[in-house]
């Protein structure tokens, strides 16, 4: 099962900035090393190998979605400018993230609709509806999302 580990603090930055932008959904990017990954020419091998994300910064980014409460949507300049960012810093894009204040923090219909990254994480900050905050992560294959396995460190 592929894993994702992402550090406490980055965690905690994400649910804070959901808590922050809710009603709305928030959304960012997530940068950092993609390890035992397969090339970007064979994304779907991503979820049959132990294929591990670690992310070191988060870049959040404004929802410019027609309906922000339902869905979310990174304004094409502005994620370029973000994933050119990253890739200077010398990381990789491994990922995305953004919320769901009333959901669950699983994949909707839409977010398998608008996902467009083949092996990269899609990390789902969830608000719930008790207020009990989490986070759960999916590899996008290429045509369906798979489960993968959310890390938290104090440190990395």
């Amino acid at each position: 099962m592929p894993t994702i580990t992402i550090p406490k603090r980055i965690r905690d930055e994400i649910l804070a900035h959901a808590r922050d932008g809710a009603p709305e959904e928030i959304c960012g990017v997530l940068a950092g090393v993609r390890e035992g990954d397969p090339s970007d020419d064979d994304p779907e091998a991503s979820h049959r190998i132990e294929a591990h994300h670690r992310v070191e910064t988060h870049h959040p980014a404004e929802n410019v979605a027609d309906s922000p409460r339902t869905r979310y949507e990174i304004d094409p300049r502005e994620q370029l400018d973000l994933l050119e960012s990253v890739e200077a810093s010398g990381s990789e894009v491994v990922g995305f993230y953004h919320s769901h204040p009333r959901g669950p923090a699983e994949p909707s219909a839409t977010d398998a609709a608008a996902a467009t990254w083949p092996g990269r994480s899609y990390v789902i900050a969830s608000l719930g509806d008790d207020g009990g905050a989490s986070l759960g992560s999916w590899r996008w294959t290429g045509e369906e999302f798979v489960t993968e396995t959310v890390r938290v460190v104090v440190s990395e």
